[in-house]
């Protein structure tokens, strides 16, 4: 059995308490959660993982502590849109968090902009401008 992981230490939380503040410009309330994740992909085991939560335009964001100094992110908006970093697996704290909040702003982006492009498009012209009836069903 593996180990037991160190909670988060104070400074560790304010350190992602500053680097919210900084990114959204109010306090975000923290919530500390744990979560069971498999640490090593050649056994089936399962560590508990202290982590901490957030939830912030309509996401819901999540840093586990894996180990001294490790660290794994993700955020979600359901369980369908499920979002990480590419990386596996941080050293620092610092940019484990900033990479998690970057990466969110590029899906944000990148949603914006396929929003912005739906709402442009004139349906109404889509068929030469005629009337559709849609199949005939006999």
């Amino acid at each position: 059995m593996p180990r037991p992981i160190k909670p988060f230490s104070a400074r560790e939380k304010h350190l992602i308490s500053q680097t919210l503040l900084e990114r959204f410009g109010h306090a975000v309330p923290l919530q500390p959660v744990d979560a069971e994740l498999q640490l090593n992909l050649l056994k089936e085991e399962f560590a508990l993982c202290p982590s901490i939560m957030w939830k912030e335009n309509g996401a819901n964001f999540i840093v586990f502590k894996t180990g001294d100094e490790l660290f794994r992110c993700l955020f979600y908006y359901n369980e369908a849109m499920l979002f990480g970093t590419g990386k596996d697996e941080y050293d620092n704290l610092g940019d484990c968090v900033v990479t998690l909040l970057q990466v969110h702003a590029d899906q944000e982006e990148q949603s914006r902009k396929i929003r912005n492009a739906l709402n442009s498009i004139d349906f109404s012209k889509a068929n030469d401008g005629e009337e559709y009836h849609g199949p005939l069903i006999v």
